[in-house]
């Protein structure tokens, strides 16, 4: 008789969560997360979202979020204003 895959694993439920969960890193970072990461307040963030110094955020539905690996490179340009952080986005693309 042929060897076959087991249907579940054999690790508990909770502990292959929580597993999955250790090895996934968001793409996206809401408001609330952004300012944590950027050590600022929630207020902070909607100011500068709103006056253009963050980068573009992507509205998913409802959500406003910010890709992650776009905020790590704005930060490594030293956080331009959006119109400018736009502008060099466009010339590396040409």
């Amino acid at each position: 008789m042929p060897e076959t895959l087991p249907l579940r694993l054999s690790l508990p439920e909770s502990r292959v969560a929580s597993q999955a969960k250790a090895d996934l890193t968001p793409l996206t970072v809401d408001a609330k997360r952004l300012a944590g990461l950027l050590g600022q307040s929630l207020r902070t963030i909607r100011t500068w979202d709103a006056a253009g110094k963050l980068p573009q955020p992507l509205r998913i539905g409802g959500r406003v979020v910010w890709r992650l690996e776009e905020i790590r490179a704005w930060l490594e340009a030293g956080a331009p204003s959006r119109t400018e952080w736009n502008a060099r986005k466009a010339a590396r693309l040409k």
